[in-house]
């Protein structure tokens, strides 16, 4: 049986880590999302905020850093790989800011296919801002629309995760998978 590779996204601070950690503590395996360590490896050479001063480079880390994770091997045999954000992420926060994605970009799409999408909606009542997560919750609530239309026009289901506990929303998520694949 292979892994099956399991895209969870949304806007910035929907959850999504949460959930990710919550997964990874009852066993499932779980590659992190890697735009903070990126956008942390920046702040300490001098860039408060490598996205918005060099989005090429900023993205072009992002898909690098996303082909490697999906190309990774667990090391025990399970039945799902989560993702805390996948490669159509980068071309979704491309599309919000109106910048064309270069080719490789798009083909890195294409090559790497994920097995379910889920995204978590815009939540203000969890919404925090911090020295990463710069956006306003007016921006997150854009970010998700253009996180769906992205994967949709790939021609992935996204399946919606409701507001609720990180166990429910695991629950949900796990159900909605055993029916799925």
């Amino acid at each position: 049986m292979a892994t099956k590779k399991i895209v969870i996204t949304g806007g910035p601070g929907s959850g999504k880590t949460a959930l990710i950690e919550y997964l990874t503590q009852v066993g499932h395996y779980c590659m992190p999302e890697i735009s903070r360590s990126i956008t942390i490896k920046a702040q300490q050479d001098g860039i408060d905020q490598l996205f918005l001063a060099d989005p090429f480079h900023f993205s072009n880390l992002l898909i690098q850093g996303r082909r490697e994770q999906f190309n990774h091997q667990p090391n025990a045999a399970c039945a799902y790989q989560f993702y805390d954000r996948g490669l159509p992420d980068v071309v979704a926060y491309m599309d919000y800011l109106k910048l064309e994605c270069p080719d490789h970009f798009l083909s890195a799409l294409e090559e790497h296919q994920y097995d379910a999408v889920f995204i978590l909606p815009p939540w203000g009542e969890i919404y925090v801002q911090d020295n990463e997560r710069y956006e306003a919750f007016d921006t997150a609530i854009e970010l998700h629309a253009h996180l769906y239309n992205r994967y949709s026009a790939l021609g992935y289901q996204v399946h919606s995760i409701p507001k609720a506990t990180i166990t429910e929303r695991a629950l949900f998520l796990l159900n909605t998978l055993n029916n799925l694949l």
